[in-house]
């Protein structure tokens, strides 16, 4: 305990934390902070305060899961974000040089996402119950960052107000052929070719992901227009006019930025446009922090802007603009955590508690990094010509105000499509007049 408190003596200066050790002592830190209730937690084995120490983030996170760490007064989340406000990213708390210096190393072997790697990673994640993504979810299943106009609006409101803003961005013109990268379990190519009568193909390596959204899709009525592969960026055919990509781009690791661009590239049509949705460092590049890599997203890695746009840069995508999210996703995750911890009896029915632990401790995390961290989320929209896009941005005000007066508007009546050839990335073809 001697190691834990010296440490926590100097990491807790606002806001006040109880410590009771495993042998009954109690430990005081902190001051009072105004809005901030106290937080009280015991620590069950004398080892908690080594492990944490020596690894905060994996230390902490498997002595909660494990149950070692036992909160008396408040969540979870209040712990973490009382902890991770006295080092917000604005004041200085970055990663020290051995960090930087392990980054380095970190990105140059451990995210060589191959095909195969990256299939087994993103079912790691993704491939968990059905059920599990719809007890925390709103109705759609945007897993990603939504967008708030208003910090009171409801995480419904929200991440429909975020397909909008996206599609937006995207310019699109009815029978446009549309490519959507990490398409989630469909929810924003229904939402394309709902409200912009384009044609999509969405494409993810989650068997789990893919059978829900072809599921939608046929309800839909729409499965000959929105179309669903099990298929890895990197085989796709054809071209697109527009390319959409949400949440997936922290999944191809670094050292394959150059070919993901390269493809997407590749993929564009000559006036095409390309909006790319990730969350991103404020800072240089870093790592994956151990618990996240172990637990939660292995083989994910969450880019810089710098590292982005180099990558871009080389492949010849010309940078059209570029807007960060800094506190919509803070926003997001606390809704995901709220819903979680609210339905935690079903998520114990469907795994354990273990897991149960080990889920919220993973939204309170993220929850704390984007309120507090060096994380954000940044929508970039790329071109291969200048030409591609109005002079000025005045359009994605005017098309996002349509859309957003439009709702949940009625389903534009089916075209006559002419037939096409049905391989992967050539599906879209003969989609009709533009």
């Amino acid at each position: 305990m001697k190691l834990l408190d010296r440490f926590l003596r100097r990491v807790v200066r606002r806001g006040e934390l109880t410590v009771t050790g495993h042998d009954g002592t109690r430990y005081q830190y902190g001051n009072p902070d105004p809005g901030r209730e106290p937080v009280a937690i015991r620590i069950a084995d004398r080892r908690v305060g080594f492990d944490i120490v020596r690894n905060p983030r994996l230390g902490a996170a498997e002595a909660y899961i494990d149950g070692r760490i036992v909160m008396e007064q408040g969540e979870i989340l209040d712990l973490l974000d009382l902890v991770r406000s006295n080092a917000r990213w604005e004041n200085g708390g970055d990663k020290s040089p051995l960090e930087r210096g392990g980054a380095r190393i970190a990105r140059a072997y451990r995210y060589l996402n191959w095909e195969r790697r990256s299939r087994r990673n993103v079912a790691h994640h993704y491939d968990l119950s059905d059920r599990l993504y719809s007890l925390f979810l709103d109705s759609d299943r945007q897993y990603s960052c939504a967008y708030f106009t208003d910090a009171a609006n409801g995480l419904e409101q929200a991440q429909l107000d975020k397909k909008a803003h996206i599609a937006a961005k995207l310019l699109l013109k009815p029978g446009q052929r549309v490519l959507d990268i990490g398409c989630g379990w469909g929810g924003m190519a229904l939402y394309l070719n709902r409200v912009a009568d384009v044609d999509v193909l969405g494409i993810t390596l989650s068997e789990e992901q893919l059978k829900v959204a072809r599921r939608r899709a046929e309800e839909a009525g729409v499965a000959d227009r929105v179309r669903f592969e099990l298929l890895d960026y990197r085989k796709v055919e054809g071209r697109f006019d527009r390319i959409v990509s949400v949440g997936m781009f922290e999944h191809v690791g670094p050292p394959h930025y150059r070919t993901f661009f390269r493809k997407c590239r590749q993929l564009l049509a000559d006036d095409g446009v390309m909006l790319l949705h990730t969350i991103g460092r404020f800072g240089g590049p870093g790592f994956t922090d151990a618990f996240t890599d172990k637990y939660i997203f292995p083989g994910g890695y969450i880019p810089a802007l710098s590292e982005t746009v180099a990558a871009s840069e080389k492949a010849r995508l010309m940078v059209t603009d570029v807007e960060t999210l800094r506190l919509h996703y803070g926003l997001t995750t606390q809704e995901w955590y709220r819903r979680a911890r609210d339905h935690k009896d079903e998520i114990i029915a469907l795994y354990d508690e273990r897991f149960y632990r080990m889920w919220l401790f993973y939204l309170a995390g993220a929850t704390v990094t984007f309120r507090h961290g060096g994380m954000g989320n940044y929508q970039i929209q790329f071109a291969r010509d200048r030409h591609a896009l109005p002079l000025t941005r005045d359009y994605i005000h005017e098309a996002e105000t349509r859309l957003r007066a439009a709702g949940s508007e009625p389903r534009p009546k089916a075209r006559t499509r002419r037939k096409s050839d049905a391989s992967p990335g050539r599906v879209l073809e003969g989609a009709g007049p533009e």
